[in-house]
């Protein structure tokens, strides 16, 4: 859904819609938020509530769990009815806030997959002889430099995919960043040796494209979809011989993978990581330290012979996990 104006029809439409404009404001893009409060508006309005409140019963019914809904999803509906909850509040209306206490909230449940130096030299070999495409005929060279850049760069899939050509520069060697998940812009620095192969695909695939052109384009116009990036993905590694599942490895591992690898490095180089924590949260536009905290963790998790050694000095950055997140 799109920031364009959302008609709410409830009595809460306008509470509703104040609450939205409140959050774009702040500065928030708020797009799945206000599709879920279009939602419960809907609710809203078949119930008939004739009061400019929000009772508990209505809460109650909007939050009951659905039928093979997954909590996460849940937790997203019930975030939701609750940030309008206190902003009716705020403003003198009645208004019952769902419990804090009633929701779990796992930031961390997905244990992402780390892939190891061999598996990534075994899905670039692939990505470079990935078959030309008579309907598509960048495919192979979009495979073969995106899935670089998302483990060299350590981006989001969408950040790679809002890229233009203009935001590539290959004479400082970074990448302009917009549109992320926080609406924060960032400058990422390149290594040489994919600045190269940027510049080789760009004369290729740009040789008559105008700045604002999408760097990774779709042969249909537009930008590369996330969807059509990630069944290519999926071919790359049955084909290196790495097992997929409905639950992963994700292109989102390659991040992952980049950020663990490069936590290692500096262990094993003995670099003061209290120092270093911070400019790699930055680097991976992270809103805070507890993202970049959690890759410490995997890295502990997964070399403890490793962390080991510089434990004693830095245990205090690793964050406890409950139970249900070791799993």
């Amino acid at each position: 859904m799109s920031e364009i104006t959302i008609n709410f029809k409830s009595i809460l439409g306008k509470l509703i819609a104040g609450y939205i404009e409140e959050n774009r404001a702040a500065g928030y893009k708020y797009t799945k938020c206000a599709s879920l409060l279009k939602q419960f508006d809907a609710l809203v309005a078949k119930k008939h509530l004739a009061d400019t409140k929000l009772p508990k019963k209505l809460v109650l019914a909007w939050t009951k769990k659905r039928p093979n809904e997954t909590e996460s999803t849940r937790n997203a509906r019930i975030s939701a009815v609750r940030g309008l909850a206190r902003y009716m509040l705020r403003l003198g209306y009645g208004a019952y806030i769902y419990p804090a206490c009633a929701v779990s909230i796992d930031r961390y449940s997905y244990v992402p997959y780390i892939f190891s130096k061999e598996e990534l030299k075994r899905i670039f070999i692939i990505c470079d002889g990935y078959p030309v495409s008579d309907s598509s005929p960048n495919r192979h060279l979009v495979i073969s430099l995106l899935l670089r850049m998302l483990y060299g760069c350590g981006l989001r899939i969408s950040e790679a995919l809002n890229l233009k050509l203009a935001d590539v520069d290959f004479k400082s060697k970074t990448l302009f960043i917009r549109n992320t998940k926080f609406n924060k812009e960032r400058i990422v620095p390149m290594a040489e040796n994919l600045t190269e192969h940027c510049r080789l695909y760009a004369d290729k695939v740009h040789k008559y494209s105008t700045p604002g052109t999408f760097f990774f384009p779709s042969p249909y116009g537009g930008s590369y979809k996330s969807s059509t990036a990630y069944k290519l993905f999926r071919k790359v590694l049955w084909k290196a011989g790495i097992s997929h599942s409905g639950k992963g490895p994700r292109l989102h591992d390659l991040r992952h993978s980049h950020s663990v690898h490069c936590l290692k490095k500096w262990v094993l180089n003995k670099e003061d990581i209290t120092n270093l924590l911070p400019y790699l949260s930055v680097y991976l536009g992270h809103n805070d330290l507890r993202g970049t905290q959690h890759y410490l963790r995997l890295t502990a998790d997964l070399y403890p012979k490793i962390i080991a050694s510089v434990e004693d000095k830095f245990s205090y950055l690793i964050p406890e996990v409950t139970p249900h997140e070791a799993d």
